[in-house]
């Protein structure tokens, strides 16, 4: 069980994106992800018709490291460390370090 999921609200503690909110877009396979309007660089495209791409400088959101990004915790409006915890019917949920609020009800 991954501790950062798609769609989850984190925040960016490292970098110079540091203190960015933004919606995880897509996880990558080997410990990256793509934050919502986070990371973005300018990247020189070469057009392709036959595609249908205009070349020209695109703006576009990079991949980050997973260990780069936090949680966003709603209760204390601050980064927060997940854990996983099994619960008395077998399920595995994550939940907040900091106050033990559960994540997946």
């Amino acid at each position: 069980m991954r501790k950062i999921r798609k769609g989850d609200d984190v925040v960016v503690i490292t970098g110079k994106d540091k203190g960015r909110r933004g919606l995880v877009l897509r996880m990558l396979d080997d410990g990256h992800l793509l934050v919502e309007g986070v990371n973005k660089v300018k990247k020189h495209m070469k057009p392709n018709p036959a595609k249908g791409v205009a070349g020209g400088i695109v703006e576009k959101e990079m991949p980050l490291d997973i260990s780069n990004i936090a949680l966003f915790n709603p209760a204390t409006q601050k980064a927060d460390r997940v854990g996983i915890k099994a619960l008395e019917d077998g399920r595995k949920v994550r939940y907040f370090k900091s106050n033990g609020e559960v994540l997946d009800a």
